[in-house]
């Protein structure tokens, strides 16, 4: 358990205990330590357990719930409390604070405050060169063009990231149209993305991960809505909150684009922490990488996020070369992805993953190196090279004067 934060919970409320306990039941950063209805007695469970948060619902008794955070803090330090109440009243939160309370959360708890909360804790608790609670890598697959393979890519490199029993691994097809992930798991879901969008303000990371579909590699999928006129049903606000609470349950989320780049693409996008955009060594394909390198270079963050995935390495004599695609585009070649259309086709029409159904094949070993590379690398970025004109470049035409001069 030494990647978790270990927690213990002191309400008298069963109704508001319950709820708390519903909100952190099921995260894999939180182990839930003990519990208790009884403020006298807390201080005990604490001594004997030894948690890395103790969080105390104060609303039954503030006088003697703020007591018991006074003696938290001088006789557990090493426990840090986290005080939840109904009132954000300031007076309150000021004598929460000197009793020695860390954190301070008003009820409604919001999982976004929580999550920030939990997160200042691990950093202090782990701030010493001690390993910390991992975090949860969100994988943003998106394609420079149509047909490049990001459905094959992002439903095998999540099968092929679950494999260790160490990643928990949840992928969402935000295709919203025509999306086909389901097919290659040959998956029929219970739910989908609108059914968890439409709910996600009810939603606990419980009811969440039983909205998604768990394949036998070990892959937790959600798909997109079945009928095209739910699409209009999923904002991105509720994109952004799905993929909180998804980010809280998960230790990777691939998260399978659609092309069109809509706003809920965008949101994907901003909340990835590493993007691959998938390509081919034709001019199509390499003219596309230059508009979204642009594109994304005005957005705050996102280029920097940015790792080009080469797929179909030798489909035909006539590719452009690496190197000339490498020089065109300004950045490296993260990874390439060998052809193999047999096997593909084979894995997209079984609805069986690579790992399972052909272990041993180049594009396999190619994709497992893939999941490694990104779950061991997790800071590794893209190396920019400099633009060189050439003849392909001057097809392309989309460098502005000034990068001309």
């Amino acid at each position: 358990m030494s990647n978790v934060l270990r927690l213990a919970i002191v309400d008298p409320s069963d109704s508001t205990r319950e709820s708390l306990k519903s909100m952190l039941l099921g995260m894999d950063m939180i182990w839930l330590e003990a519990e208790c209805s009884r403020y006298e007695f807390f201080a005990d469970v604490v001594a004997q357990t030894s948690p890395d948060i103790g969080l105390v619902a104060i609303d039954r008794d503030r006088e003697k719930a703020l007591e018991l955070v006074a003696r938290l803090s001088e006789n557990s330090p090493n426990c840090a409390v986290l005080v939840v109440s109904s009132s954000g009243d300031g007076n309150l939160i000021l004598q929460a604070m000197r009793a020695g309370a860390k954190e301070f959360l008003t009820q409604p708890v919001r999982i976004e405050d929580l999550l920030g909360a939990l997160g200042r804790i691990s950093e202090r608790r782990f701030g010493r060169g001690e390993k910390k609670p991992r975090g949860s890598q969100v994988i943003a697959v998106a394609g420079a063009i149509g047909g490049v393979g990001t459905t094959s890519i992002a439903v095998n490199l999540g099968c092929a990231l679950a494999r260790d029993k160490k990643n928990s691994v949840a992928l969402v097809d935000l295709d919203l149209c025509l999306g086909d992930a389901d097919v290659f798991l040959d998956a029929i879901p219970d739910y989908t993305l609108v059914d968890v969008a439409q709910n996600v303000t009810r939603l606990d990371f419980t009811l969440l991960k039983r909205s998604l579909t768990k394949h036998a590699s070990g892959l937790f999928l959600l798909p997109r809505p079945v009928q095209l006129a739910d699409i209009s049903l999923i904002t991105p606000e509720d994109l952004q909150r799905v993929i909180g609470l998804l980010k809280a349950t998960f230790t990777h989320l691939v998260l399978d684009l659609s092309k069109s780049y809509s706003p809920l693409d965008l949101m994907a996008l901003e909340m990835a922490t590493q993007i691959l955009l998938v390509t081919q060594l034709d001019l199509p394909c390499l003219r596309n990488v230059v508009r979204l390198m642009m594109s994304f270079g005005e957005m705050k963050g996102l280029a920097d996020k940015v790792k080009i995935i080469v797929n179909r390495v030798g489909l035909d004599a006539g590719q452009i070369t690496l190197k000339k695609a490498q020089d065109t585009i300004g950045r490296e070649i993260f990874w390439q992805l060998p052809n193999d259309y047999r096997t593909m086709i084979e894995v997209r029409n079984n609805g069986v993953p690579l790992v399972e159904q052909a272990p041993k094949a180049a594009i396999t070993q190619s994709v497992v190196a893939l999941a490694d590379a990104l779950g061991h690398d997790e800071k590794a970025q893209s190396i920019e090279v400099p633009l060189k004109k050439s003849g392909l470049g001057r097809l392309l035409k989309l460098w502005p004067a000034k990068a001309e001069q």
